[in-house]
C-alpha cells in the first residue's frame, strides 16, 4: 500500500477545465466533479525509475509484474461519496486488490484491479478501482482504418483529441506514457497507426457529457473496449435524462471505443 497526503490546490481544477473547455466549478463548496480528482494527488516518480515506454517500473503501486511488459488501461469503477474540496489536505491509499494471469490471442496477459481510498476531514470521499492490463511487449500492429464520418446525433457531441489535448493531458495526470504523445513511439515500438488516446480522458468525456446536462454525476462504471487514435476523433453519447445513464465514446466513424453506465443522485432522480 502507497499512502500520500497533500492540500488540494485550485490551480489543478482550472487547468482542467481549460482543457475540456469548461468554467471552472465551485470548488469549495460543490468540490471536484466526479473524475476530477485524477488531476491531484498524483505519483511523481524519478525520471531514473521510467521504463523505455515512460510508464515507473518500481517505486509505483502497481509495479510491473516482468521487465519489458507493456500496461494498459482496461476500466475502471469511481464513486463519489461525498465533495472533495480544494484548500483542504486529502489522502489517498492505494492497494492492489487482485492480480490474475490469463493467457490471450496476443499471449500471456495480467489483469490487475487497483484500489484508490480518497478521504478528507477523516471521511472518505472517493473510492476507485482500476482495471490494468499488461500484456508482452510484441508491437500491436493496429492498422489504420478509414470509415465514412457519422455526423453527431442529438445526444452526442464531438471532443477534441488532437495531439496538443493529449499531450497536456497527460502533463496534467503526470502521465508520460510515450503511446499519448510519441508519434514516431507509437507507430514504430509499439505499432499504433497514431497517438492512442487516453482511457481516462475517454471516461472524463463521458462523465462531463452527464454533467453537461445538469446533473451530478456520482459514480461510474467504464470499460475501454477498443483502441482510438488522434486522427479518428471522439464523439461521446449520454442521455439528457435518466438516473442511469448510459454512455459512450465512439470514433468519427461510428466505431465504439468505450462504454459505461453514470449514476446520480437520489434526490435528482426523483425530479426526473
Amino acid at each position: 500500500m502507497i499512502e500520500r497526503t497533500e492540500v488540494l490546490q485550485p490551480e489543478p481544477a482550472v487547468a482542467l477545465a481549460r482543457l475540456l473547455g469548461v468554467d471552472p466549478p465551485d470548488l469549495e463548496d460543490d468540490g471536484l466533479p466526479l473524475l476530477w480528482h485524477w488531476v491531484y494527488l498524483l505519483d511523481r516518480p524519478h525520471q531514473a525509475d521510467l521504463g523505455p515506454d515512460g510508464h515507473p517500473v518500481r517505486g509505483v503501486v502497481p509495479a510491473p509484474p516482468a521487465p519489458g511488459r507493456r500496461r494498459m488501461a482496461a476500466g475502471g469503477r469511481v464513486t463519489r461519496t461525498g465533495p472533495l474540496v480544494v484548500g483542504r489536505a486529502a489522502t489517498r491509499r492505494t492497494e492492489v486488490v487482485s492480480t490474475t494471469d490469463k493467457t490471450g490471442r496476443s499471449g500471456p496477459l495480467t489483469f490487475v484491479v487497483v484500489r484508490h481510498t480518497i478521504s478528507q476531514d477523516g471521511e472518505v470521499k472517493v473510492v476507485e478501482e482500476q482495471d490494468i492490463v499488461y500484456r508482452d511487449a510484441a508491437a500491436a500492429a493496429v492498422s489504420a482504418t478509414t470509415a465514412t464520418p457519422v455526423p453527431p446525433e442529438a445526444d452526442e457531441r464531438a471532443f477534441p483529441v488532437d495531439p496538443t489535448v493529449l499531450f497536456r493531458f497527460s502533463a496534467l495526470t503526470y502521465n508520460a506514457h510515450r503511446i499519448h504523445y510519441d508519434r514516431d513511439y507509437a507507430r514504430n515500438v509499439e505499432g499504433y497507426p497514431g497517438l492512442v488516446v487516453h482511457g481516462p480522458l475517454q471516461a472524463l468525456a463521458m462523465a462531463e457529457a452527464v454533467r453537461e446536462t445538469g446533473a451530478t454525476a456520482t459514480a461510474i462504471e467504464y470499460r475501454v473496449v477498443a483502441p482510438l487514435f488522434d486522427h479518428q476523433g471522439l464523439v461521446v453519447r449520454a442521455p439528457g435524462t435518466g438516473s442511469s445513464r448510459r454512455v459512450s465514446v465512439r470514433d468519427h466513424g461510428g466505431r465504439i471505443t468505450a462504454n459505461g453506465l453514470v449514476e446520480t443522485p437520489a434526490e435528482e432522480r426523483k425530479t426526473r
